[in-house]
């Protein structure tokens, strides 16, 4: 039976001016863009981010 990846979520929020920081940053710890929506407010975004558990 092959083993299933089981992942960790995280939610962040994006500020405009500074989104590419931001996700660089988040991807060099390990972390994939799923998806970016509309945040609370019309002037903000929030990204949406998973990666795979480490084995424990």
């Amino acid at each position: 039976m092959t083993a299933m990846t089981r992942w960790e979520y995280l939610t962040v929020p994006l500020l405009i001016h500074a989104t590419k920081q931001i996700l660089d940053n988040y991807g060099s710890e390990g972390w994939e863009l799923v998806q970016v929506v509309p945040g609370p407010n019309p002037d903000s975004l929030v990204a949406y981010l998973k990666r795979p558990l480490s084995a424990a």
